[in-house]
């Protein structure tokens, strides 16, 4: 079986995307929730701050959309490549 690179990606982005939104929404509520995981994030996404302001949401979400994008993207091909290389013998009747 193979993986639709583009829905897989796509779909992994925008689940990643809306788990940093989650994350960042329980923290403004819950000030504790979620703050290493935030400070964490902003040590890896440029000009990211873990404040709560609607623009670092929202560049949060951008930042989270596109890692999710290709990180989904690399391991659909990968699985592709793999269930290829190692997938079941076909068995000719």
């Amino acid at each position: 079986m193979k993986l639709n690179v583009l829905a897989f990606a796509l779909t992994a982005g925008l689940l990643w995307a809306l788990g940093i939104l989650f994350v960042q929404t329980l923290n403004a509520l819950l000030p504790p929730y979620g703050g290493k995981f935030l400070i964490l994030l902003s040590s890896i996404y440029p000009y990211y701050r873990p404040e709560e302001s609607f623009a670092y949401v929202l560049l949060g979400m951008l930042y989270g959309f596109l890692d999710g994008l290709i990180s989904g993207a690399m391991f659909a091909w990968v699985y592709n490549q793999f269930s290829e290389w190692f997938g079941s013998p076909r068995t000719g009747a």
